[in-house]
């Protein structure tokens, strides 16, 4: 595919560093380099071949800005399929910028968000599940997590999606050349047969979305709200698991009326953890409001971690907390094990399943705690090499695929006629299609990549 701009943007996080990388990427980056790159002796950005580095200056309109090193890569063999040139310098953020800004000063235009890799893919470099699968590599955030978008970058996904798609095809194309010849005998197409394939297929394609729950808490991390009525010890319990002093604590019922966020990390699960207002009846208007959204964030976590002072009998408040969280996903914390309990646990474990016992003040019992966490989404039972769909829109096409699949089936036993049967199997092709990029719209191809950073 031919773009006629040619895009630059900082390919490096906006924060200063080592190093930074300008990247340039289109038909004139060559050109382009050649105005704002010198390199030392007598070498020229023109004549160097693909995969060679050259060191030398990088300036505007003549002023010196760094020394830097220029790498050149030729199209096709390059990451968007382009001509592409990287310039490495130093990770100042003012003379990354005033580079970048020689460089669109001279020919170059801003690049959009994911343009690079959007390029990548319209230019046959990456299929649609590969180009998705680099932004999760640049997001992981723990070892498992890196080899399975590793996996879906190499193409994983794709291979075990297209064998499918392939076999929807000649299945297709069998019921085409009945429908010509249906006087011809094509075993394919006999119900049973088909019948057959198409469950075999469907279940191949079930296979991709089965983890899919697992995958995304590897990626997005599992929203939890620690709540409990006031002074019970949530904020100090979310200092333990944050591992520093991010809420204040005091003995003063009431202190946190605000949210208070941290990632934690637990095995290889993310926690998006907020420590909400203790929640109680009050006359206050702004504790009100803390009351209020730590409310909504009951409703609105994937994890629940309830926590009940143990040295006190449980209260109207606490009650009012058991029966709203009784069906959610919840830990009850039985908080302060280091005084005489006073705590019904018998009607805590009547409503709540998971029940940890704790000192938050003495920092013990949170391994105990950590492990129930991890039990309960079982990421152990997903293993680095294994392949799920990588996103909503992945685990859309494959549930819309399967659900055409399986009205073919239904369509089969029903004793309907296969003319019927191939306008539903060709709906699902096409659902595999969108799935990997093969036929899909430019709506759809720009919600994709919209996600991406820019430079990537």
């Amino acid at each position: 595919m031919i773009f006629l701009s040619t895009i630059a943007a900082i390919s490096t996080p906006d924060a200063p560093g080592g190093i930074a990388v300008i990247r340039i990427s289109g038909d004139d980056s060559i050109k382009v380099a050649e105005k704002i790159f010198s390199p030392y002796g007598d070498k020229k950005v023109c004549d160097m071949s693909g995969y060679t580095c050259a060191y030398g200056i990088a300036h505007d309109n003549g002023e010196r800005l760094d020394d830097c090193i220029l790498t050149v890569f030729k199209a096709p063999h390059s990451y968007t399929g382009e001509d592409v040139v990287e310039i490495s310098c130093h990770g100042g953020l003012y003379v990354t910028r005033r580079i970048l800004r020689a460089a669109l000063k001279n020919g170059a235009i801003n690049a959009e968000a994911g343009e690079f890799t959007k390029r990548a893919f319209l230019n046959g470099k990456l299929d649609l599940t590969q180009a998705e699968a680099v932004m999760d590599i640049i997001s992981a955030k723990g070892e498992r997590e890196l080899k399975m978008a590793e996996n879906l970058r190499e193409g994983a996904a794709f291979k075990r999606v297209d064998k499918c798609s392939e076999r929807l095809m000649k299945l297709l194309g069998d019921l085409a050349a009945w429908a010509d010849y249906p006087e011809e005998d094509i075993p394919s197409v006999e119900p049973e047969n088909l019948r057959n394939e198409l469950s075999d297929i469907s279940a191949e394609l079930g296979s991709l979305i089965k983890n899919y729950d697992c995958g995304r808490i590897l990626r997005e991390g599992v929203s939890t709200a620690i709540i409990g009525k006031p002074n019970v010890g949530k904020s100090t319990l979310f200092n333990c698991l944050s591992g520093f002093n991010r809420s204040i604590v005091t003995d003063i019922a009431g202190t946190t009326r605000d949210v208070v966020e941290e990632s934690v990390s637990i095995g290889d699960i993310t926690l998006r953890l907020s420590d909400t207002a203790g929640i109680h009846e009050t006359n206050d208007v702004i504790e009100g409001i803390g009351v209020d959204i730590a409310e909504k964030l009951i409703d609105s976590s994937e994890l629940i971690i309830a926590v009940f002072d143990g040295g006190c009998p449980l209260t109207e408040d606490d009650l009012y907390l058991i029966n709203k969280i009784n069906n959610k996903n919840t830990v009850a914390v039985i908080n302060k094990n280091d005084v005489e309990q006073k705590l019904d646990i018998e009607l805590i474990s009547d409503k709540l399943k998971h029940i940890v016992y704790l000192s938050a003040k003495e920092n013990k019992g949170i391994d105990e705690l950590k492990n129930v966490i991890e039990n309960i989404f079982e990421i152990n039972d997903m293993t680095i090499n294994s392949v799920s769909a990588a996103n909503e829109r992945q685990k859309r096409c494959i549930e819309s695929a399967i659900d055409c699949i399986d009205n073919c089936i239904l369509a089969i036993d029903n004793g309907e006629m296969l003319d019927a049967i191939n306008v539903i199997l060709d709906e699902a092709e096409q659902h595999i299609l969108e799935l990997t990029g093969k036929r899909i719209t430019n709506e759809v191809v720009d919600e994709v990549f919209s996600r991406f950073c820019v430079g990537k």
